[in-house]
């Protein structure tokens, strides 16, 4: 198979990219690097620096005539698209649809898009199904959604085949741990630095934290030719872990004392969330095979290794 990785430079792409060469695919990565990086490329993936805003794009897409597209460059942060909701939309949806566009110019047939559960909105029941209703809370949700529709169009106009994953917290090694990044890649920076665990809110609110490498799988299975033309999937653990509970988990996988600071809850923060993942097991055939603890024991490992070199393994 020869595949396409939008984003790969980036925290879920690159690893996308690791274990597509690891099954014996040849893969080529798409990436500005404004967030991803060069060295989270792997050897043997063809790499282009470039914006899916840039004119070329159409041209590497025909060059590489990929079988399918895993469509994972975004601007990923909620408070960016509060406070540019232009450039969110620039870089999600334009950049996205330039994609598709390059897609249907070289007929390429399939496309797997990331996309977020940040657009179901507010839950009205959890763990969140497929067919919840679509409210999203922020432009970026709305952006996620949007392309989701474009995709359907694409589908329905020009036969373009789909898969959109909808993503619940994803963690595991290489996540940023700067600004907005995610709750686990913040904790688990501090807790090797020895830091105390800021905790808004009470912490009870809860997520779903499934990891990064099964969610690369669920990538790989969802590019499968034999799917549905049409298929959108959670993916997700079924299972609510509260922040209280996280910072435990954190705390007892850092193997010291670690004190929690509770500030202001944040404006606009959803109180539960979790994502039902029985289509993802009946259909792709994937089911979360990391365990939390397991996944955080990886997690902290690598930011051993690399938030601060020197600092030894548990």
């Amino acid at each position: 198979m020869r595949a396409l990785v939008t984003g790969g430079a980036g925290f879920i792409g690159s690893h996308i990219v690791a274990k597509l060469l690891a099954e014996g695919h040849r893969v080529a990565v798409v990436d500005d690097l404004s967030t991803g990086k060069r060295e989270n490329v792997p050897a043997g993936a063809q790499f282009y620096r470039m914006s899916l805003l840039d004119p070329e794009l159409p041209d590497v897409v025909q060059q590489i005539e990929p079988d399918v597209v895993f469509h994972q460059a975004a601007q990923v942060k909620v408070s960016y698209s509060l406070a540019d909701p232009v450039q969110d939309a620039r870089i999600n949806i334009e950049g996205s649809l330039r994609l598709l566009e390059a897609c249907r110019k070289a007929g390429l047939p399939k496309v797997v898009y990331a996309s977020s559960a940040a657009v179901y909105g507010e839950p009205q029941t959890v763990p969140l199904p497929e067919d919840h209703p679509l409210a999203p809370l922020s432009p970026y949700g709305l952006s996620k959604l949007t392309v989701e529709r474009y995709l359907a169009i694409y589908h329905s106009l020009y036969g373009l085949r789909y898969a959109v994953l909808r993503y619940a917290n994803v963690y595991g090694p290489r996540q940023d741990s700067s600004g907005e990044g995610g709750v686990v890649a913040i904790f688990a920076d501090r807790a090797v630095r020895g830091k105390p665990l800021v905790i808004y809110g009470d912490g009870s609110q809860t997520r779903d934290f499934v990891y990064v490498e099964d969610v690369a799988t669920a990538n790989l299975l969802a590019a499968n030719p034999d799917l549905p033309g049409e298929l959108v999937v959670n993916i997700g653990t079924g299972r609510e872990i509260s922040v209280n509970e996280l910072a435990r988990a954190v705390a007892a996988q850092a193997g010291h004392e670690l004190p929690f600071v509770y500030e202001a809850p944040r404006a606009g923060e959803i109180r539960r969330s979790s994502l039902a993942n029985g289509r993802a097991i009946s259909v792709l055939g994937w089911y979360p095979a990391t365990d939390l603890a397991e996944g955080l024991g990886k997690t902290l490992a690598w930011y051993r290794a690399h938030a601060l070199p020197g600092i030894p393994e548990k």
